[in-house]
């Protein structure tokens, strides 16, 4: 798995809505790909769009989905499963 990599970003809710994820989002693409990193995933909860939204938007595509994986406050839930591939040469 050398060059591959899960992402996660975070947003506090005081601070949503304002672009801070998109650019933590790509600005971590671009370190990712500077580092050698061809292929970046991202596990996120399916009822969670504003997150696979901005996912998508970045250039994440969605390879799988898997059914009640995870129990949050009682709560199951589903995950969506997106990746992305570099731009740049891996060779």
């Amino acid at each position: 798995y050398k060059g591959v990599a899960e992402v996660s970003v975070y947003v506090s809710n005081p601070h949503k809505g304002k672009g801070i994820g998109m650019a933590l989002l790509n600005q971590l693409i671009i370190e990712s790909e500077d580092k050698g990193f061809w292929t970046l995933q991202a596990s996120i909860f399916s009822e969670n769009r504003a997150s696979n939204n901005l996912h998508v938007k970045c250039g994440f595509k969605v390879v799988g989905f898997r059914e009640k994986i995870g129990k949050l406050h009682g709560k199951w839930h589903d995950n969506m499963l997106l990746e992305k591939r570099t731009n740049k040469s891996i060779l």
